[in-house]
């Protein structure tokens, strides 16, 4: 019987793999936000008599809209105003929840300040220089609302 013998393999050798994978990375500025003007709602007169539910406010836009004939506005108003810098144009998301108010003379006394804020801003082409937004709010007042000096702090943040 014949032996058998391993045969040999002449195949064709080994092919090797190039792949190339693109890689990418970007970086962006840190954001800058610093207040650059105070909300006031200026002075709000209650009338007499006994009524409820009257809303007083600021726009972004600095349009105050003083709810109804139970109220009247005087003196002078102003919306909040920031400055955000970043990395230009990239879309910051903006936060800011709503205010509790607090009466300087009774701490017991308070009134919710709801913000109009502008939810996002774009920066431009020149982030470093930034850009200016403005908060508005609006308050909820009635016949039994007690007077005095309301206070309350801006927790306003900004994110990419």
């Amino acid at each position: 019987m014949p032996a058998l013998l391993p045969l040999a393999s002449a195949g064709a050798p080994a092919q090797s793999a190039t792949l190339t994978v693109v890689i990418s990375a970007s970086s962006i500025k840190p954001i800058t936000l610093s207040a650059t003007q105070n909300l006031d709602l200026g002075t709000i007169v209650l009338g007499t008599g006994q009524w409820s539910g009257t809303v007083v406010g600021i726009s972004q836009a600095g349009v105050v809209s003083c709810g109804s004939s139970n109220v009247v506005c005087v003196g002078s108003s102003q919306v909040a105003k920031y400055r955000i810098t970043g990395s230009g144009r990239e879309t910051i998301t903006i936060n800011a929840p709503d205010v509790i108010l607090v009466n300087q003379a009774d701490p017991s006394k308070t009134l919710t300040l709801v913000l109009d804020s502008p939810g996002t801003v774009v920066l431009g082409n020149s982030g470093n220089k930034g850009e200016e937004f403005a908060l508005g709010g609006s308050i909820q007042v009635s016949s039994t609302t007690t007077g005095g000096l309301y206070i309350g702090t801006f927790n306003v943040t900004a994110d990419y």
